[in-house]
């Protein structure tokens, strides 16, 4: 998903209201036990953020004002209302466990015959097994890519170049990069926990990580009036959902921010990466090896069988 225009071009203290009123008022309902996982996105009313505002000694004349909503707080309401929506009833039935990525993996090796890499997770023992997310990202970026090359294991920093002279280089290794690290147009992010149990420092490292590399990229666009696209894939639906709500919508905030071009969550990869990929093969000058194939093309049975599992509702996210 991309960012609702709306909410695009916000100056930092609209932003700062959020993460106040958000931190104080809760991100997400607090049902315990195995009720957790029904929990869902809140979505403040203006009293609620301007009692917010008034308990944490900040004024609330700025969001409501003789009873009536201001432009900010009508904004802050329409913000808050427009997140709850896309996280409940678009992002929540697309996180996938590893039973559903398991599947999209294999339907996605029989059909594409890939011959990228599909790493391993980082497990032991019994979790030890292909990174599922991963490998579908990878498969669907071959399959869609045209034959045009694509670095999908970085070894080396990212760095956009001029006249032979490093402009910019990012602070860590990103997860993949089109068609290289050397002035790519497209960067990527993956962060896929099927088989965390707990929401630990990792993961939420993993969160400010993403804020970082979007921030050495808006400095690059700025500064030098240069675009390199921004991606992130998150999934795995217990770490995201039942224990990390708050830092899925932080995740969303950055998105509007602009550090992020796109957020692509669970199979939104597969609805979405193929359109993406065509994308950066039509932008890009590499020759391209084979002829491109149908943005729109997926396997059926993947469709069909993970529809059957958990019906994806009728909410778009633009």
């Amino acid at each position: 998903m991309q960012a609702d225009k709306r909410f695009r071009q916000q100056d930092p203290s609209f932003w700062a209201y959020v993460r106040s009123i958000s931190e104080f008022h809760g991100y997400s309902s607090k049902k315990r036990g195995k009720e957790k996982e029904n929990n869902r996105v809140l979505e403040p009313t203006i009293e609620q953020i301007a009692t917010a505002l008034k308990k944490l000694n900040l004024k609330s004349d700025h969001v409501l004002a003789d009873g009536k909503p201001t432009d900010l707080g009508r904004k802050l309401v329409e913000y808050f209302s427009y997140r709850a929506q896309v996280l409940n009833n678009f992002v929540e039935p697309r996180l996938m466990k590893v039973e559903r990525a398991k599947a999209v993996y294999e339907q996605l090796k029989t059909t594409f015959k890939p011959t990228c890499p599909l790493p391993m997770n980082k497990q032991k023992g019994e979790k030890r097994t292909v990174a599922y997310f991963t490998a579908i990202i990878n498969m669907l970026i071959e399959k869609h890519g045209a034959g045009c090359a694509c670095d999908f294991n970085p070894t080396r920093l990212t760095t956009v170049t001029k006249d032979g002279r490093p402009l910019r280089t990012l602070s860590r290794r990103l997860d993949g990069a089109f068609p290289c690290t050397e002035n790519p147009l497209a960067v990527w992010e993956v962060k896929e926990y099927y088989h965390t149990t707990t929401f630990g420092s990792r993961v939420a490292d993993g969160v400010y990580e993403t804020l970082l590399d979007g921030m050495e990229l808006e400095q690059l666009t700025k500064d030098e009036n240069i675009e390199v696209l921004h991606y992130l894939m998150i999934d795995a639906h217990y770490t995201w959902w039942v224990k990390g709500k708050s830092y899925l919508c932080r995740l969303f905030d950055m998105l509007h921010m602009g550090y992020i071009d796109e957020l692509l969550v669970g199979y939104e990869v597969v609805e979405k990466l193929p359109g993406i990929v065509a994308g950066w093969v039509k932008a890009s000058s590499i020759p391209k090896t084979v002829k491109p194939v149908a943005a729109t093309e997926v396997p059926a049975a993947v469709i069909v069988s993970l529809k059957d599992e958990e019906a994806i509702k009728g909410v778009t996210a633009k």
